[in-house]
């Protein structure tokens, strides 16, 4: 048997072209949570719907930082957190709770991001939540909801109570626990993210100045999403992704590995 017979075959040649796209965009989008400082060492998660129809997710290899993420490491397993595809590396089926419920429950969710920033933490802290005191806070405000806290995200019973609190929101505040987006794809989601982290960033400076917030009108929150939709084509993730994948290139292109 020849040296070519017995290499091992790559992921890539395993896998159809539109799963190694999405796990092309699912490593980018890990790589840019972490060039913007939004991750939290090994912990939270974004997760990806396979295309095709066997209900299968692409999430992070436990362990890895969310800078060594790859298209190739990126594990591959059905709606309990079982691995389905050969690979050296595991999950965290807890941390997979969360992605399962709303990919279960939202045909949409293809692409579902869980960060636990500081800025998002401190506003899910927050009794009045996210205030329309920004731009940016009156966009995500348009598909925003809450979801109380219930523990570390072990219980199966949890399950139905986040998703009916999601309902067909893009966004969700995880009070006293992080920021939660979900879009068609990753770029969607990260998009969705960052306007939502930003809004929660100028949110703790605006409170640390100590004089009273001016809040955005409400007939203005109402009539955003539609002005959104006109100006950037939808949240923009069709004009943006493919500039920050350029920023990634310039930086690292190993995610595309």
């Amino acid at each position: 048997m020849s040296a070519a017979q017995t290499e091992p075959t790559s992921v890539r040649e395993r896998v159809s072209e539109q799963e190694w796209r999405t796990r092309v965009d699912l490593a980018a989008a890990y790589r840019l949570v972490a060039l913007y400082g939004w991750d939290d060492l090994v912990f939270t998660h974004i997760s990806a719907r396979v295309p095709g129809a066997e209900h299968h997710f692409l999430i992070n290899p436990y362990g890895l930082m969310f800078e060594e993420i790859t298209a190739s490491n990126l594990v591959k397993v059905d709606h309990e957190a079982r691995i389905v595809m050969e690979t050296p590396y595991s999950v965290n089926p807890a941390g997979f709770m969360i992605h399962s419920a709303v990919h279960g429950a939202r045909a949409d969710a293809l692409c579902v991001m869980h960060l636990h920033t500081t800025a998002g933490v401190a506003v899910a802290a927050q009794r009045e939540g996210l205030l329309p005191i920004s731009q940016q806070a009156a966009i995500a405000l348009a598909a925003l909801s809450y979801h109380d806290y219930e523990g570390l995200a072990l219980d199966e019973r949890e399950k139905p109570r986040l998703t009916a609190d999601l309902g067909n929101s893009r966004s969700l505040i995880l009070r006293n626990h992080g920021l939660l987006t979900v879009g068609g794809t990753p770029a969607e989601a990260f998009v969705v993210m960052y306007n939502l982290q930003r809004a929660c960033e100028i949110q703790v400076a605006a409170r640390s100045g100590g004089a009273a917030l001016l809040h955005v009108e409400q007939r203005v929150v109402d009539g955003i999403a539609a002005q959104v939709e006109s100006v950037t084509r939808g949240m923009g993730a069709e004009l943006v992704w493919p500039a920050l994948l350029r920023k990634l290139d310039r930086i690292d292109p190993s995610y595309r590995q």
